[in-house]
C-alpha cells in the first residue's frame, strides 16, 4: 500500500535492482502489455515515490515523482520516454508522470517535448470527503489541459478504496477512482465509473 509515513514508507521501500523487482520482472516475462508499477525506492540514503516500466520480463526504466509532496521523497528530476512495439502502428513513445505531476505544465511538456505521444498517469488518490468533488473537477481539467497543450493521449489509472485504507494513518479519506483515457482534443474516449472497480 501507500504509506503517509516515512519510517513506514521506508521500511516497505526496495531499490530496482532488489528481488522484489526482479519478481514482478518475472511474472511480467510471459505477457506482452507493458506494466508500470509504483513502489517506494531507495536509492542511496535518498527514498523516492518510483514506477518502474518493465515489458515481457525486462526493465524498461524508472520514473521518480517530480512533485512529491510528502516531506520524506526525494523529487525527481529525470523525464525518460520509452518506445514500445505496437501491433498496428510501428512504435510509439511514451512517458509517465505520477499523480500530482500531472497537475503542472512541465512535466508532461518535458515528455512531449522528447517525443512521447502517450503519457501514463498512475495516481494513488484517497482524499478527504471535504475535498473530494474539488480535486475531482481540478483533476480532470489538469489532464485535459496536459493532452490539448502537448497533443498527446493522457491516461490516467486511480484506485477505488471504499473502506479505511490501512496504510494511511493521519486521515480518514475515499479513493474514488475515475481512470480515464484523453485525447489530443481534450475529449475522454475511455473511462471507468467512479467509486467501482471495473
Amino acid at each position: 500500500g501507500y504509506q503517509d509515513d516515512g519510517e513506514r514508507a521506508r521500511a516497505h521501500a526496495f531499490t530496482i535492482d532488489s528481488p522484489e523487482v526482479m519478481r514482478v520482472l518475472d511474472a511480467t516475462s510471459r505477457f506482452d502489455p507493458t506494466l508500470i508499477v509504483g513502489f517506494n525506492e531507495i536509492r542511496g540514503s535518498e527514498l523516492y515515490n518510483t514506477v518502474l516500466v518493465a515489458h515481457r520480463g525486462h526493465l524498461l526504466g524508472r520514473y521518480s515523482k517530480c512533485a512529491a509532496y510528502m516531506k520524506f521523497h526525494t523529487q525527481g528530476r529525470d523525464f525518460p520516454v520509452f518506445e514500445r512495439e505496437t501491433r498496428d502502428d510501428g512504435v510509439v513513445k511514451f512517458g509517465v508522470i505520477i499523480c500530482a505531476d500531472g497537475g503542472y505544465i512541465e512535466p508532461a511538456r518535458i515528455l512531449a517535448v522528447k517525443g512521447a505521444k502517450v503519457i501514463f498517469a498512475p495516481h494513488y488518490n484517497y482524499i478527504n470527503a471535504k475535498g473530494l468533488i474539488s480535486h475531482f473537477m481540478r483533476v480532470r481539467a489538469d489532464h485535459t489541459a496536459r493532452a490539448i497543450e502537448n497533443y498527446v493521449y493522457f491516461v490516467r489509472g486511480n484506485n477505488v478504496t471504499v473502506d479505511k485504507e490501512q496504510s494511511i494513518l493521519n486521515y480518514e479519506g475515499v479513493g474514488y477512482g475515475d481512470s480515464y483515457v484523453v485525447d489530443p482534443f481534450g475529449e475522454i474516449v475511455a473511462r471507468t465509473r467512479r467509486h467501482v472497480e471495473d
